[in-house]
C-alpha cells in the first residue's frame, strides 16, 4: 500500500468514525433534516462551502481552465455570485417562514403556498435530476482514487458511495455539518498550497494565462452565471440546510462568508488547470488534469494532502446531494403521498433507506454518463427552470395560485427540453437553453399571477 493510499484510507475511516459519533444526537426527523435548527453561522458556512465546492468546482473547473483558460473562473464564480443573493434576500426570509411554520424541506414551501400537486411534481423532477449530480460527485472521487489507487472508474465510485453514505445515514444534517467541517480545513489549505506550487512549476501565473480572455471561452464565461447563479440561491439542498441556522442572521452571515470565499476560491482551479496544460499537454480527458498535476508535479506529502482535498470535496458535495434526496423522498413523496399518516420514526427510517438507494442509483449512472461536467450541467438546468418561479413566486407573489406555478414549471422545462434538441445545446448565442426555459418560466407565472 503506497502512502498515498494509506493516506486516503485512514482518512475515509476518520470521517465515517465522526459522523456515526455525531449521529449519536439523532433523536427524530427534525434533528435529522433541519439539525434542530441549531446551526450558527460557523457551521452554515461551513456545510454551504463544503457542500458548494465539489467535483464541478475542482475536477470540473480545472478541466475547464484547461481547456478554456482564464474564463473557467466564472464556473465558481456564479455559485458565490448566487450565494450572495441567497444570503441577502432568498435565505433569511424563507428561514423566517420555514420557522414560523416548522417546514423542513423546500417541498414543505411548495406546498404550503401552492398545494401537494406541485410539490409532487417539483419533488419528481429534483429527484431525477440529483441522481445526476450525485453521479457527478462520485464521478470525481473515483478520479482521485485511480489516480492513486490504479482502480477503475467505477469501482472508485463504487468506494466513494459506500464512504458518503455510512457517514450520512448515521446523522443526516446533525453528521454531515460536523463532517463538513473538518473536509473543509482540508480542502481550502490542500488547494491553498497546492495551486501556487503548481502554477510556480508551469513557470509563474503569467507564463501560463497566454491569450485566454476571462470573459468567454469556448465552453464557459460570463454565461454560465445564467445557468448556474440562480441554482446557487434554488437547490432544495442548500434551502433546508439554511433551515437548519438557528436565526435569520446566521443565515445572512455563514451563507454570505460561503460566498466571498467561493468568489477567491474560484482562481485556484483556474490556476491549475492553466498550468496542467503547460506541464502536461495533450491529455485525453480535461477532468484528468487536477488529480494528474497533483501527483506529478508537487512534494509527494503536499499532493497527498492537496489530493485529500479533491476527495473531500467530492465526498462533501456528494452527502448535500443524499441530503436532498433521502429527505425530499422521506417527507415529499413518502408522507406527502404513500403514508401521510406515518409516524416521525418512520420518516426517519425511509430517509435513511432512501439514502443508501440514492448511493445505488448514483454509482450505477456513472455507467452512463460520461463526465462530472455532463451531468452537473443537466442537473443545474433541471434545477433551475423547475424552481425558480415557484420558489421566488411563493416568496413574493404568493397570490398568484397553484395554476401559476404548475404551468410555469411546466412551460419552463418544456422550452429547456426543445431549444436542447433543436440547438444540440447550444441555444442561440449566449441565450442558452436553460436561461431560455428560466425566462419562459417566470414570464408565465408572472403574467398569470397578474391577470
Amino acid at each position: 500500500m503506497t502512502p498515498l493510499v494509506a493516506l486516503l484510507v485512514a482518512y475515509s475511516i476518520g470521517l465515517i468514525a465522526l459522523g456515526l459519533w455525531m449521529g449519536r444526537r439523532v433523536r427524530d426527523s427534525q434533528d435529522f433534516f433541519v439539525a434542530g435548527r441549531t446551526l450558527g453561522p460557523g457551521l452554515i458556512f461551513a456545510t454551504f462551502l463544503a457542500a458548494n465546492i465539489g467535483a464541478g468546482s475542482t475536477v470540473g473547473a480545472t478541466g475547464y481552465a484547461y481547456n478554456d483558460g482564464l474564463a473557467a473562473w466564472w464556473w465558481n464564480g456564479s455559485a458565490g455570485l448566487g450565494s450572495l443573493v441567497l444570503a441577502f434576500w432568498v435565505g433569511p426570509r424563507i428561514w423566517q417562514e420555514a420557522s414560523r411554520l416548522n417546514l423542513m424541506t423546500a417541498g414543505d414551501f411548495l406546498e404550503h403556498h401552492f398545494g401537494r400537486g406541485v410539490r409532487g411534481l417539483a419533488a419528481g423532477i429534483i429527484w431525477l435530476g440529483s441522481f445526476a449530480i450525485l453521479c457527478g460527485q462520485l464521478r470525481g472521487a473515483a478520479e482521485v482514487i485511480q489516480t492513486v489507487a490504479g482502480f477503475s472508474l467505477q469501482t472508485g465510485a463504487l468506494i466513494a458511495a459506500a464512504i458518503t453514505g455510512a457517514y450520512f445515514v448515521a446523522g443526516g444534517l446533525v453528521s454531515a455539518a460536523t463532517v463538513n467541517l473538518f473536509q473543509l480545513v482540508i480542502i481550502l489549505t490542500g488547494f491553498a498550497i497546492a495551486a501556487p506550487m503548481v502554477s510556480s512549476a508551469a513557470g509563474g501565473f503569467g507564463a501560463t494565462v497566454g491569450d485566454s480572455n476571462f470573459w468567454r471561452g469556448p465552453q464557459v464565461g460570463w454565461q454560465t452565471l445564467l445557468l448556474l447563479g440562480p441554482a446557487f440561491f434554488l437547490s432544495p439542498g442548500l434551502l433546508q440546510k439554511a433551515f437548519g441556522a438557528r436565526d435569520a442572521k446566521a443565515v445572512t452571515r455563514g451563507v454570505a462568508w460561503n460566498g466571498v470565499v467561493l468568489l477567491g476560491f474560484a482562481f485556484l482551479p483556474v490556476m491549475l488547470g492553466l498550468a496542467a496544460r503547460v506541464l502536461h499537454p495533450g491529455l485525453a480527458r480535461p477532468e484528468m488534469a487536477l488529480p494528474t498535476v497533483l501527483a506529478n508535479d508537487v512534494p509527494t506529502f503536499v499532493g497527498a494532502f492537496a489530493l485529500a482535498a479533491v476527495f473531500s470535496a467530492e465526498l462533501s458535495t456528494a452527502d448535500a446531494v443524499l441530503f436532498m434526496l433521502a429527505t425530499s423522498g422521506a417527507r415529499d413523496f413518502y408522507r406527502g403521498f404513500v403514508r401521510p399518516q406515518a409516524s416521525d420514526a418512520d420518516v426517519l427510517r425511509v430517509a435513511r433507506l432512501l439514502a443508501i438507494v440514492g448511493c445505488a442509483v448514483g454509482y450505477l449512472l456513472t455507467y452512463v454518463f460520461d463526465s462530472v461536467v455532463s451531468a452537473l450541467t443537466m442537473f443545474y438546468s433541471v434545477l433551475v427552470v423547475t424552481l425558480f418561479a415557484p420558489i421566488l413566486g411563493g416568496l413574493y407573489l404568493p397570490k398568484a395560485g397553484r395554476f401559476s406555478a404548475l404551468a410555469a414549471m411546466l412551460v419552463g422545462v418544456t422550452i429547456l427540453g426543445t431549444t436542447h434538441l433543436m440547438t444540440a445545446g447550444l441555444g442561440y448565442g449566449w441565450a442558452t437553453p436553460p436561461f431560455l426555459g428560466l425566462i419562459a418560466s417566470g414570464l408565465t407565472y408572472l403574467i398569470l399571477a397578474v391577470f
